[in-house]
């Protein structure tokens, strides 16, 4: 294995599947499936996801809403995507741990190292939800704070693209791939692969960002054994 410890980044978004929003149970299924095929190879399995598909506070601050109570509101959005992610995983005989940057019981604890490691090491999935815990941060910067945090190997930055191209490869057929980048290049390119907090975080701790298709069935499995199936930043 190539990786021993991960941090699983999803987007709300990939939950939706084919619907215009919320949860697509097909979905939800699938990446339960490609999470306990790694668990059980015995790696060590931290997740954490958007909660686009619910409520985003950017949007709703853009039509108004105060910036802070929406970001709130897209932190509570996260947790339901990890509960039902949770569900799944202990339906399909997984064990987990759902944390969250807000203590809210009887859901869930307060997210801490400690209980990550522990969890982690005794092969739990361990779900993190409500994001940072604080108003004007995005989950890409929480999925950094918390894979530094737990000190995983790298983020798994799970999208529907195989990686990180020159352009958008739905829109233009002449992108072309990267194998890899530095997270210079990244900036100067001015790629979008996570925020620019997410972006530093990474870069000063020295965790690599890995950018695969997570809607491909056995891909997630095959980034932790080291085929290189996406795009690497380091």
């Amino acid at each position: 294995m190539k990786y021993s410890r991960i941090l699983l980044k999803l987007s709300g978004e990939s939950l939706m599947g084919e619907q215009s929003y919320g949860i697509s149970p097909e979905m939800l299924s699938q990446y339960a499936e490609e999470i306990k095929a790694v668990v059980e190879k015995k790696v060590q399995v931290s997740v954490v996801i958007g909660g686009g598909n619910i409520f985003r506070g950017l949007s709703g601050a853009a039509k108004g809403m105060d910036r802070v109570q929406g970001d709130y509101m897209g932190m509570l959005a996260t947790l339901i995507n990890s509960m039902a992610l949770q569900a799944e995983l202990e339906k399909q005989g997984v064990k987990t741990e759902l944390l969250s940057g807000l203590a809210i019981e009887p859901i869930c604890r307060e997210m801490s190292r400690s209980r990550a490691i522990e969890a982690m090491e005794s092969g739990k999935v361990v779900i993190i939800g409500g994001g940072s815990g604080n108003p004007f941060f995005t989950t890409d910067t929480a999925s950094a704070l918390r894979a530094v945090e737990i000190k995983a190997d790298v983020i798994l930055k799970g999208t529907r693209v195989d990686g990180v191209y020159t352009a958008d490869p739905e829109k233009d057929p002449t992108a072309v791939k990267y194998t890899t980048l530095s997270f210079q290049e990244a900036l100067a390119k001015k790629l979008k692969i996570m925020d620019l907090t997410a972006f530093a975080l990474c870069e000063e701790n020295n965790l690599p960002i890995y950018v695969f298709d997570m809607n491909k069935r056995g891909n997630l499995q095959k980034v932790v054994e080291g085929e290189n199936i996406g795009t690497e930043v380091k």
